[in-house]
């Protein structure tokens, strides 16, 4: 599912929002997300999962095409572990209120 599908399916739910309203609101939420991830703050969805922003060390690789050996520059990634209720939902399992 793209941005658009998700706006799309959103609104379709709740007939009393606009398009662009929900738009906005989508919007807004991803670049929260984004903003805390660039602050180094984890972010937490409960049932859905958690992000949050690591950071690779530098290290040294090696160029496949002709194998010279390359530096490769420290760099942050983001690193996404689903909820408990996510992953029962992914594996069709019940969800345990525990």
């Amino acid at each position: 599912m793209i941005k658009s599908e998700l706006i799309a399916r959103i609104t379709a739910q709740n007939p009393h929002l606009y398009e662009h309203e929900v738009e906005t609101l989508v919007k807004a939420i991803f670049n929260r997300i984004s903003q805390a991830l660039a602050e180094g703050d984890r972010v937490e969805l409960r049932g859905f999962g958690m992000f949050e922003a690591l950071k690779r060390e530098a290290r040294t690789g090696r160029n496949p095409r002709i194998g010279e050996v390359v530096a490769v520059d420290s760099r942050a990634h983001v690193q996404f572990k689903p909820g408990k209720a996510m992953h029962a939902r992914l594996n069709r399992a019940e969800i345990n209120p525990d």
